[in-house]
């Protein structure tokens, strides 16, 4: 992600040697992404990532940190967070709130095919379901809360069509949020970020989810959602790919077949996906913070793409 806070060797030395993971062989920041610093952590014991949090409190993290923890032994492909000797996963560097996790071996897959669609679908639904037993509760920070308070901050600075969009899709989700079939939606932690770069292959296998600071409470509907509208799109049109995203939606009912009441809903959480992410994309855009490798994402993808969901709904 991008680097907000700059982190010295002699820092990352004491950090793993708190850690009792070795000594350090190499330090580097991590370009990309808008919300915490992150680097590669290396040491002559293995590889790691070191997360500095620049948004979220010492209260909100543990959340976080022991979801990935719940998921790894419930033997799903996360990153694992380390303790230090009093079995503390949330450390302190450079004064911000900090965590170190196992490194995933492979690469993002930039341009899926179906049968890595797929694999996201059933790794996707074994998540929800591995997720029924985590005990702690918080809810989505980035959900129907955060677009209503957010959307009157990014009005003033786009057009009067694009505002026209953003008032009526925001005011179609409240109303979809306050019905009953919305209610009735299973639910449980999700990732809500699960984007082509947050996952890494190695070849054809699927070796891990990473990135779950955006993770919350909220509907697994959402959270595939999120997935569909990222991986089973043409990316410069934002044009629905029935066969990448049917391959996705047919791995994840193998594993966690979807309601009545989600599958009547899954195009109303297209478009929640799409609006979500066009909001965060305009909020960073045109109300950046300063980061030494931060390029904001181009917000009009997520228009485009709530457009199609809106010309062209899909159905489960």
């Amino acid at each position: 992600m991008a680097v907000f806070t700059e982190v010295s060797k002699k820092e990352a030395r004491d950090l793993l040697r708190r850690l009792q993971l070795g000594t350090l062989v190499s330090l580097r920041g991590i370009e990309g992404g808008i919300e915490n610093t992150n680097y590669f952590l290396t040491s002559d014991q293995g590889e790691y990532v070191l997360t500095l949090f620049e948004r979220l409190t010492a209260e909100q993290l543990p959340f976080y940190l022991h979801l990935m923890k719940h998921l790894a032994h419930a033997g799903i492909p996360v990153p694992d967070p380390r303790a230090d000797k009093h079995g503390d996963i949330l450390h302190s560097v450079a004064g911000k709130p900090a965590a170190v996790v196992s490194k995933l071996r492979g690469k993002s897959q930039l341009a899926p095919e179906a049968s890595h669609c797929a694999a996201v679908g059933a790794t996707l639904a074994r998540m929800h379901r591995a997720g029924h037993g985590y005990e702690r509760r918080q809810p989505n920070l980035r959900g129907l809360a955060w677009w209503n308070e957010t959307v009157p901050a990014v009005l003033p600075h786009v057009g009067e069509e694009q505002a026209a969009l953003l008032r009526s899709e925001l005011a179609y989700q409240n109303h979809v949020a306050a019905s009953a079939g919305y209610a009735a939606l299973p639910r449980g932690p999700v990732h809500a970020d699960l984007f082509r770069d947050n996952v890494m292959f190695d070849g054809e296998e699927l070796t891990g989810f990473f990135d779950f600071y955006f993770a919350g409470v909220d509907t697994f509907l959402f959270d595939l959602a999120v997935c569909l509208n990222d991986w089973c799109i043409d990316l410069p049109t934002g044009a629905h790919h029935d066969v990448r995203a049917r391959a996705m939606l047919d791995a994840y009912q193998n594993v966690r077949p979807l309601t009545a009441d989600e599958r009547t809903l899954l195009p109303a959480m297209l478009r929640s996906g799409a609006l979500r992410f066009w909001i965060s994309r305009l909020w960073d855009f045109y109300l950046p913070r300063e980061a030494s490798l931060l390029t904001p994402h181009d917000p009009t993808h997520f228009e485009r793409v709530l457009r199609e969901r809106l010309a062209h709904p899909v159905h489960a």
